[in-house]
């Protein structure tokens, strides 16, 4: 064993001596200095720790503390009762400390007593009790989370078991503590009960074995009684302080001292109002202003050096910060920063800047907010972030959206105007500027705040300039959706299935079906602007299909037939059959003997004239459904339907082409054309 060991062990062995042999007055004086001594150490300690863990063994130091106390009142009481005496200490606390009145040392005692016990002890004692309960109740939540951060990869082996180590010592510390804090109350409750003995026999044995009269007896041994008294409950108190710091003790950067200077006098300017109101108090009340005015004028200053101190740091922090920019600007890796490309991107010209200056009562930021809400909803997918700036390069009234650094839409506005789209039958008093609706391609005219009455009473559609461009805003995104969720994006839908559904999740990727796969699925439906917010059903099916195939296109056809019902409630009208085209039994078979089929999937190989032909004859299909006013749904049968949607979507991008696996059966359906060759 080491001498450090052994001392340990030689201090615990005559802490006990001490309750049974008898010491000499000038040992005792010795242990008593070590016993205040501790007791300051400890305290010390206890403020300067960051965290209670730093001082784990309190709880049995505690113990050990309050019984070296008990076994020096021990033998302090037998050396008054025995011989009137008790070493140089105590009776220097009860001549000079307490001025060598009996009165007023009885007082302090008991004053002192009071704060420990009623106080102090029992308020370390109610937090120790709770902390130790919420402890033990947080164990499974902090034990879950290590777990969770572990198959995340975000910790190793080796920080989630010391992580798991903290934990359990976490909850053995706070346990030990709510029994430790016992032992402090004890202490108090036996200071007193010892100091009643002491005075009561003490004057007895004076006067009966010592031959002393009552005064002097009184006098001697309550002197003596109150000295060790004082002596034993000034370190008790400390203790006490030191246990309430402990329990009271919350993590954080710093010691005590640390923490209370940074976040009292993190607010100067309370510090400025607390001044000028102990002026005032000075000034309007018989208080000395002396007194006062110093102490407020001292605290007032101090508000105003730290908040001018304050301003001066923030400050240098922004020439300093100003300065780190402009030396990574000459940096080489600076010009990493400018291959960022924002996923959307919204610009606009500067006399549309109301548009989203928030100051003039721009809204543009809140529709868009409301935008990405609409479409998580409508499509379920979490839209990026959109990015507005101003463009001084573009016209002052245009505006353009960007996808992926590249333009795909664009608009003019007049911030001063209304929009106002014709029901058909033009009203020639309803003058304005001609111009086209951006989302829908519709004819409209920009017209006046005066003409906006006129327009609603003769049947036209009239919005207002950021109504205009948020639904055109909301078309493009949906148009595109497909190409704004990648992997990251199929990442964290998948991270969010699996809180719910972690079997499912597991049946499904990372094999047969890895992320990539799964997002190619979810571009496909949304390219032909299928929701995939019922994602439960779409894993269902992946999981069902995906050991039989890893062809993309088969199981996005799996997927659609498993989403029969959604899709046909999307294009279901209310007290209307669905209008629909069909595709002829040659037209298929046609289709169907052209299918190539390789190891990589299976692609469409169809004669070019033949690819014109079926194209000419469904347009002209769509054509002349357009004439009654219809715009019908082309069907055909589940094993051609991707294939008949490879070889129309470069012409009829807006083509719905459904097959009859995609239709519930109690929807009725009304064939208004036949494309055959």
């Amino acid at each position: 064993m080491k001498a450090r060991d052994i001392s340990v062990l030689v201090g615990v062995i005559m802490i006990i001596a001490m309750l049974i042999i008898p010491l000499p007055p000038w040992l005792l004086d010795f242990f008593i200095i070590i016993n205040i001594t501790l007791a300051l150490v400890i305290i010390l300690i206890s403020m300067n720790m960051q965290e209670p863990l730093q001082f784990s063994i309190f709880p049995s130091l505690l113990l050990l503390v309050t019984l070296f106390r008990l076994g020096l009142n021990v033998s302090t009481t037998r050396s008054i009762l025995g011989s009137g005496k008790a070493g140089n200490v105590v009776h220097t606390f009860g001549e000079f400390v307490v001025g060598g009145n009996i009165l007023v040392g009885i007082v302090v005692f008991f004053i002192l007593v009071v704060i420990q016990f009623i106080v102090i002890t029992k308020g370390s004692e109610r937090v120790s009790e709770v902390a130790a309960r919420f402890t033990l109740d947080a164990m499974p939540g902090k034990q879950m989370s290590i777990d969770a951060d572990l198959n995340a990869g975000m910790i190793s082996d080796r920080e989630a078991k010391e992580r798991r180590e903290k934990v359990e010592r976490e909850s053995d510390f706070y346990g030990a503590m709510d029994g430790a804090s016992k032992f402090v109350k004890g202490d108090a409750i036996a200071g007193i009960i010892i100091v009643l003995i002491n005075m009561l026999f003490g004057i007895i044995i004076g006067m009966t074995q010592m031959g002393l009269g009552f005064a002097e007896s009184a006098h001697t041994f309550t002197l003596l009684t109150v000295g060790d008294g004082l002596v034993s409950q000034i370190p008790a108190l400390i203790i006490s302080t030191a246990t309430g710091i402990i329990v009271t003790r919350a993590a954080s950067e710093g010691n005590l001292g640390y923490d209370i200077s940074r976040q009292i006098l993190a607010y100067p300017q309370m510090l400025i109002v607390a001044g000028g109101t102990i002026i005032v108090l000075g000034l309007f009340t018989p208080i000395n202003d002396l007194v006062t005015l110093s102490v407020g004028g001292l605290i007032s200053l101090g508000g105003y050096l730290l908040l001018k101190a304050e301003k001066e740091k923030k400050e240098q922090d922004e020439i300093m910060e100003e300065d780190i920019q402009t030396e990574q600007l000459k940096t080489p890796e600076s010009v990493m920063n400018l291959l960022q490309v924002d996923p959307v991107e919204f610009e606009f010209g500067y006399s549309l800047i109301p548009l989203a200056d928030t100051n003039q009562g721009g809204d543009l930021l809140d529709r868009v907010v409301m935008i990405r809400r609409q479409l998580a909803l409508e499509l379920g997918i979490i839209l990026p972030v959109v990015r507005i700036r101003d463009n001084i390069q573009l016209p002052p009234s245009e505006y353009r959206i960007k996808i992926k650094g590249n333009e795909v839409a664009k608009g003019e506005l007049l911030l001063d105007h209304y929009l106002a789209m014709s029901p058909g039958i033009d009203d020639e008093a309803v003058r304005g500027k001609e111009t086209v609706e951006p989302a829908f391609g519709l004819p409209a005219l920009w017209i006046a705040e005066d003409m906006k009455d006129r327009a609603e009473m003769s049947g036209y559609t009239v919005v207002d300039p950021p109504s205009v461009v948020s639904t055109h805003l909301t078309e493009v995104l949906k148009k595109y959706a497909h190409e704004l969720i990648g992997r990251q994006e199929t990442k964290q839908l998948v991270d969010h299935m699996r809180e719910t559904y972690p079997s499912l999740v597991e049946e499904v990727t990372p094999d047969p079906l890895s992320v990539g796969e799964i997002q190619k699925v979810l571009s496909k439906l949304l390219k032909e602007k299928i929701s995939i917010r019922n994602l439960l059903v779409i894993f269902e099916t992946l999981a069902d299909f995906g050991k039989m195939s890893r062809d993309v296109d088969l199981l996005t056809e799996y997927v659609r037939q498993a989403l029969s019902r959604q899709i046909s409630k999307q294009y279901r009208t209310e007290n209307e059959p669905l209008k629909v085209i069909t595709l002829g039994a040659g037209v298929e078979k046609r289709i169907a003997d052209h299918v190539q089929q390789t190891e990589h999937g299976n692609y469409l190989s169809l004669d070019p004239a033949d690819a014109q032909d079926i194209y000419s004859q469904v347009t002209k299909e769509i054509d002349l459904s357009r004439n009654f006013g219809q715009m019908p749904v082309l069907l055909c049968s589940p094993a051609v339907r991707m294939y008949v949607r490879q070889l129309l979507e470069r012409h009829l991008p807006d083509l719905v082409i459904l097959s009859y696996n995609e239709l519930e059966p109690d929807l009725e359906v009304q064939s208004v054309g036949v494309v055959n060759l």
